[in-house]
């Protein structure tokens, strides 16, 4: 077994489309506009090892509220793996992202929270 496909709860999925694309650097598995169906992808990932990100409609009331009470808790939907939290923080940064705050160590690696603007915050994380 392995993992095919996950899904985050977001506001509005072609806006998130665009920022884990556009931003995050993510690319497109599938994009269907008039569907409101987006499907993102890690560039790193090849073949049928690609697994996808479903940037899921929030207008399911579960899904909604389980997105929202993560929000209002401050606590991440996600967690993203990358070589070097504070040269992915410097980047992001630049193109405006905004950051609950600095880039923090502790005994798991170094990490640091972002909102994506549509719903969530995703934790960066360097082991």
């Amino acid at each position: 077994m392995r993992l095919k496909m996950c899904s985050i709860h977001v506001k509005d999925p072609a806006a998130a489309h665009e920022f884990y694309t556009g931003t995050l650097g993510f690319e497109s598995l599938m994009a269907m506009p008039e569907q409101n169906l987006f499907i993102v992808k890690d560039p790193a990932a090849s073949g049928a090892g690609a697994v996808g990100l479903l940037l899921e409609p929030s207008d399911n009331p579960i899904g909604a509220a389980y997105m929202n009470g993560l929000h209002d808790a401050g606590m991440p939907a996600i967690v993203l793996g990358v070589p070097d939290v504070r040269a992915e923080f410097e980047r992001l940064t630049a193109k405006g992202v905004m950051f609950q705050g600095e880039p923090s160590e502790g005994p798991g690696g170094t990490s640091v929270v972002l909102d994506d603007g549509c719903g969530n915050f995703v934790q960066l994380h360097q082991d």
